[in-house]
């Protein structure tokens, strides 16, 4: 099966693609760069002994997405690319709006002009917005805080009606939780452009010095220590949530929501302290005000995707925290050369 893989370069799209070479299938990257570097995939191809082709192009733009289609006789999508960050989406949401939603709608346009039935699609716990009820289950009251966050739930939406309208679509909705860590190589990794968005980079940017301090925004949250807790999951195990994911959406039709957690919260403070004991090192912080549309707890309930993709997160928080800091040390500049 050759599966393309839309945003392939970026941070979860490489180490998915390293996942489903080494698991036998063909992939085919189409990213535009935005956000990513194509030495993720040269060095995905190092690390499996197989061929990864990256097409330089949006996948927002149908022209390109049937060019892709034809060249290469796409079999699925796993469709990653799109903005996504919480804070740069309050401040620029028709960007996200855009952005984010073409890209579904070209695909799902495409993809039938060329027999193509099965997607996996990207989408995030952020769906859930305030809802106070932990863990958080896939049949939870929906509804966002920020622009991010409804960009992926009209995404779900569009494809769970593209599904009910058309028999033969098979969509799998993956909410991730909070992706972190890197392969155990220390060959690919999160490479953000700019301060990170995401709290693990973050941490791992002041460990390496190339930040002063790491901003804790907010210590007055209604958590043991004030600070948001969230559910945290190897990158890793994630990629092979999405193996899973493909196999399930090949034998089952119409759309699916899985949650991709591990079901336990941590928080900020957790999160450091437990890379200071991983990597006998110290991270100095601050508090800052808190970042516009971020909640306070938000975990999975993780059971849905155990009995129904028969999978579950396996790597503890030590090992996020040892492989994250394992990249860093080892391209301190990213995937700069």
């Amino acid at each position: 099966m050759r599966v393309l893989l839309t945003g392939g370069a970026g941070y979860i799209g490489s180490h998915t693609a390293l996942c489903l070479l080494n698991a036998g299938y063909e992939v085919v990257a189409l990213d535009n760069l935005s956000n990513a570097s194509p030495e993720a995939l040269r060095r995905v191809e190092e690390l499996t002994g197989k061929k990864a082709p990256l097409i330089v192009g949006d996948c927002a733009d149908e022209k390109t997405l049937t060019a892709v289609f034809e060249e290469y006789k796409i079999d699925a999508v796993i469709h990653f690319a799109g903005l996504k960050a919480v804070g740069e989406s309050v401040r620029k949401p028709l960007d996200y709006y855009q952005n984010n939603l073409d890209a579904t709608m070209a695909l799902c346009r495409v993809m039938p002009k060329f027999n193509c039935s099965i997607l996996v699609f990207s989408s995030s716990a952020t769906v859930y917005g305030t809802y106070p009820e932990m863990p958080l289950r896939e049949d939870c009251p929906t509804g966002c805080t920020n622009p991010y966050g409804w960009t992926k739930w009209i995404s779900e939406r569009i494809l769970t009606d593209v599904a009910a309208a058309d028999e033969t679509r098979s969509f799998v909705l993956l909410r991730y939780f909070n992706p972190i860590g890197a392969h155990e190589s220390g060959r690919i990794g999160e490479d953000p452009t700019g301060i990170p968005n995401n709290l693990m980079p973050y941490i791992c940017q002041v460990a390496s010095g190339k930040l002063d301090h790491l901003n804790v925004f907010g210590d007055d949250y209604p958590t043991r220590d004030g600070t948001g807790e969230r559910d945290y999951i190897h990158v890793m195990d994630l990629a092979e949530g999405h193996l899973a994911a493909l196999k399930y959406a090949e034998s089952h039709h119409g759309a699916e929501v899985f949650n991709l957690g591990t079901g336990e919260a941590y928080s900020v403070l957790d999160i450091v302290h437990a890379f200071e004991k991983a990597n006998d090192l110290t991270i100095p912080y601050q508090v800052t005000p808190r970042r516009p549309g971020d909640i306070a707890v938000c975990y999975a309930d993780p059971e849905k995707a155990a009995n129904g993709l028969k999978w579950r997160a396996k790597r503890d928080l030590t090992t996020m925290c040892r492989d994250a800091w394992n990249w860093q040390k080892n391209n301190p500049k990213g995937y700069e050369k």
